[in-house]
């Protein structure tokens, strides 16, 4: 069974970045990065692309990690940025009660996009 599958699918995922992209938006560090975001259309996109990412269904048709940052890099993201947004991933994801080896896998796959990200 896939990442995505034990996580509780698409329902689960929409339901997490509900109550992730809240937390992001109220961090006065990451808020800025945000700035004339269309939040539906990045919710849309990020579903789309946990679901690959997590081994569900490949639907995503946006482009490459290093392109979607490259305005945030423009603005000074940099590893403490990405740590906090991981911070709050990590936090949804326990509020939503995700069992410990499951956060610590959707982790590793986040953290294996760091460089493309950041751009190195």
């Amino acid at each position: 069974m896939s990442l995505y599958e034990e996580l509780g699918g698409a329902a689960a995922i929409s339901g997490a970045l509900d109550r992730f992209y809240p937390k992001v938006l109220g961090d006065s560090v990451l808020s800025p990065y945000f700035d004339g975001i269309d939040m539906v259309a990045l919710k849309g996109k990020a579903e789309a692309f946990l679901a690959l990412a997590f081994g569900g269904p490949q639907t995503y048709d946006g482009v490459g990690l290093r392109a979607i940052h490259d305005r945030p890099r423009r603005q000074g993201m940099d590893d403490q940025v990405f740590d906090r947004f991981m911070m709050h991933f990590g936090a949804t994801l326990q509020e939503l009660g995700v069992p410990e080896d499951k956060i610590a896998q959707a982790a590793a796959i986040a953290e294996g996009a760091r460089a493309d990200v950041l751009g190195r």
